[in-house]
């Protein structure tokens, strides 16, 4: 399957999942990537409704499943900043099927060996060791009935080519009033960074922060009253279809979208100014991908009643566990990611007025937003998630270096 038909079929997962993971007041930090993977490598040795379901959640063919996640797989780990591993164990009992292992692409191989102690540290090592230690437990629990355990883990990092420069913010109103925020400034002449769509969630503003090696970071704010989920899903669509969002130079005066401010102001230069204030983050998150079984295709795939995979193994197998652990980090120079996703398997500042007048943006990020990770060319969003509770103010002050200009182009 074209790549480009993967990419589309992935983030249509990021924004159903993203539509239904927030919850009010809580962080989110997910990655379609690390789970759409593995799991298009069940696909390819299920059979039956189980087969159908992961097809339809997936959104490829079934015989074209296997190919696609290797694909996905390869494509990720060629590109710069991102890295993709694939492991797989199983029990000495499986009989596993030649055709489906050769399917699978690179990828480490290893034993269950019924010592609960020694899997668990094997499997904490792997997670460890695949996401430079962001993960240090993999998220789904060997048990005295797997028979099998699939995991991919996905690391994603962007230094910014120009940092952002530390400062306390502390919002006047919304949900973070009154708090000593971790906040962060940067400045540009290039107004095209932010933009406004108009999308079902109502209007969103879209900042892009570019990373060095091609994975840029989208911040996405929405109107104060809007669903979390709307929003975060609305961002994938603006990441997919990037003509949707209006560029800054087109916007016009007064608040063009969500905590955007633009106005002409007096200034000593006539270069145009994009002012950007917002928050650190540092998120950690949990999924239980069986606590919505139609979303990834598992509802039949989850009935133990039965096997699905023949595919897989001559002997009956079904999902017994399917969880997900991601995190993220946005701090002043760059933002990282991490995920790991495992299946488990049973045996079923006022001076003078300056001289000019120049055109000011302005864009604030002090209430709740989404943010995604998003690959330059592909358009493919490596992560995504929902900032309710950003990092408190520091108790000491970054390093404020001096070897970048605060005000370049980023």
């Amino acid at each position: 399957m074209p790549m480009h038909r993967t990419v589309r079929a992935v983030n249509e997962l990021t924004a159903r999942w993203g539509r239904a993971a927030p919850a009010a007041g809580r962080n989110t930090a997910l990655s379609a990537p690390a789970a759409w993977a593995p799991l298009a490598l069940l696909a390819a040795g299920a059979a039956g409704p189980a087969a159908r379901e992961l097809a339809d959640a997936l959104g490829v063919p079934l015989d074209l499943a296997a190919g696609s996640g290797r694909e996905l797989l390869a494509a990720l780990d060629r590109t710069p900043g991102v890295t993709a591993a694939l492991g797989l164990w199983t029990a000495d009992r499986l009989p596993l099927e030649p055709a489906w292992t050769a399917a699978l692409p690179p990828h480490s191989h290893g034993r269950i060996t019924g010592d609960p102690d020694a899997d668990r540290a094997a499997l904490d090592r792997w997670a460890a060791d695949r996401t430079a230690g962001a993960i240090p437990r993999m998220p789904a629990a060997v048990t005295p009935d797997t028979a099998l355990l699939l995991a991919g883990a996905l690391t994603v990092r962007a230094d910014w080519i120009r940092r952002f420069w530390p400062c306390s913010q502390q919002p006047e109103a919304g949900p973070w009033q009154g708090r000593d925020l971790a906040g962060l400034w940067r400045r540009t002449g290039l107004l095209d960074r932010v933009g406004v769509a108009d999308t079902a969630a109502g209007p969103l503003t879209v900042l892009k922060v570019l990373g060095r090696r091609g994975v840029d970071v989208h911040l996405c704010l929405g109107p104060e009253d809007a669903d979390p989920g709307a929003v975060l899903a609305a961002a994938v669509g603006t990441a997919a279809h990037p003509r949707t969002v209006r560029p800054g130079t087109g916007l016009p005066d007064g608040a063009p979208g969500p905590g955007l401010d633009a106005r002409w102001v007096r200034s000593h230069s006539r270069e145009p100014v994009l002012h950007v204030e917002t928050v650190e983050f540092d998120l950690a998150d949990d999924h239980d991908l069986l606590e919505r079984p139609d979303l990834f295709g598992l509802r039949t795939a989850a009935d133990t009643g039965r096997g699905h995979f023949p595919g897989i193994s001559t002997e009956p197998l079904a999902v017994e566990s399917a969880r997900q652990t991601t995190t993220a980090v946005f701090g002043p120079r760059g933002f990282r990611a991490a995920s790991v996703t495992a299946f488990g398997m049973a045996a079923a500042g006022i001076p003078a007025p300056p001289p000019y007048l120049a055109r000011r943006l302005t864009v604030a990020f002090d209430r709740p937003f989404a943010f995604l990770a998003v690959q330059r060319t592909s358009r493919l969003v490596l992560a995504a998630g929902w900032v309710a509770d950003p990092t408190s103010a520091h108790p000491e002050p970054d390093d404020p270096e001096l070897d970048d200009d605060p005000e370049g182009d980023w």
